[in-house]
């Protein structure tokens, strides 16, 4: 130290940079290019458990993790090249106790009078417990890809099995109707029929839900959110014109999202289709298209003036699968599902805002290109 700092002639600068040394919060050594001692601050004895004299009588590596001893070696020899001025690596230590640590470490060189390496300045930061948690995270992400997985791999043997049976008796159900014409009144033949119909139906809604799935990068697409809700508008048109419904697209036409052709479109013609199915008989139904843009967002709005719905009787279970809020026999209450499901799938999110009697408002963000 006293080749950098001179006592004699630099007082109050030496003293100022001792208390800095000696009292700031991180781990501050000063070693030899070998790995040796030179002088530690309170915080690296307090970091790895070791008094000063510990230290000086020990090398760094013998307290290095054996797996980690290589994580400095490229990096190392490009600071001494003179290539890089500092560099930093996380590395796992022994305590003292013999527990592990885990350490930040940012590396500079001292230069000697003739300019070449002397010394070396490590700076040590204790993760332990940021990385802990890191790995905790990626446990829990694993635990649950891999229950996606399983869950993912149930639902289609479910699906798959339930098909053949439905098939099998509606197959036989068949063939008792050939063989046995009197069957066609029977009451109890027409239950069993009814019967097969709605396992039919409730096993092609299943085989609906189980094809929703997280999608991958690599599928997605850049689509044109405008010529999409053209699109959809275009193929409700008979829908809108029998029932006078006046559909506005104040789509802003040059927006592009992240999405699923096949996705969007069900997404889209989804509310739409709902928004003329709940309209208000007592004013002229329409439905108004617009965008605006958050950050990392475009948000669709499809706003209507329907019959509205009643969101602090129904707002927890709008998106549930099977449930219904308005009395049309059509309903079956899994469109709304399948619709959240896709839009979550693609990255975004749905929000409602409903008043009963007025209308309702489906906001939609969807990633930006």
């Amino acid at each position: 130290m006293k080749a950098l700092f001179s006592h004699n002639n630099f007082p109050d600068t030496y003293d100022s940079l001792e208390r800095i040394f000696n009292n700031t919060y991180n781990g501050i050594a000063i070693l030899t290019l070998d790995g040796d001692w030179i002088k530690v601050n309170d915080s690296v004895c307090e970091l790895f458990g070791y008094t000063r004299l510990e230290l000086f009588n020990m090398n760094i590596e013998t307290i290095i993790f054996r797996e980690d001893l290589g994580v400095h070696q490229i990096k190392y020899e490009r600071l001494l090249q003179g290539k890089i001025s500092r560099y930093r690596v996380r590395q796992r230590y022994f305590h003292k106790d013999g527990s592990i640590i885990w350490v930040l470490i940012s590396v500079s060189l001292i230069a000697n009078v003739d300019g070449s390496p002397g010394q070396m300045i490590w700076q040590f930061s204790d993760i332990t417990n940021r990385k802990r948690n890191q790995d905790k995270l990626k446990l829990m992400l694993r635990v649950v890809r891999e229950q996606n997985e399983r869950l993912t791999a149930f639902a289609d043997i479910i699906t798959h099995n339930l098909r053949s049976h439905s098939g099998n008796l509606s197959t036989i159900k068949g063939f008792l109707e050939e063989e046995f014409s009197w069957l066609a009144g029977n009451e109890n033949f027409e239950l069993l029929s009814h019967a097969i119909e709605n396992l039919e139906e409730t096993v092609s809604h299943l085989t609906e839900v189980a094809k929703i799935k997280q999608v991958e990068s690599s599928e997605i697409k850049h689509l044109n959110l405008y010529d999409y809700v053209d699109k959809a508008i275009y193929t409700v048109a008979a829908f809108a014109k029998n029932t006078n419904t006046t559909i506005l697209n104040n789509v802003d036409d040059d927006l592009i999202i992240k999405g699923l052709p096949a996705y969007l479109d069900s997404i889209i013609l989804n509310f739409l289709t709902n928004a003329i199915k709940y309209r208000d008989e007592n004013r002229k139904p329409q439905i108004n298209l617009s965008t605006t843009k958050e950050e990392g967002f475009v948000i669709l709005n499809i706003k209507d003036n329907g019959k509205g719905i009643d969101l602090e009787k129904y707002g927890d279970k709008l998106f549930q699968m099977y449930k219904t809020f308005h009395c049309n026999k059509d309903a079956i209450g899994i469109g709304l599902f399948i619709t959240k499901n896709h839009i979550e799938s693609l990255g975004g999110q749905v929000k409602v805002s409903s008043v009963v009697g007025e209308g309702t408002v489906f906001s939609i963000a969807f990633k930006s290109a």
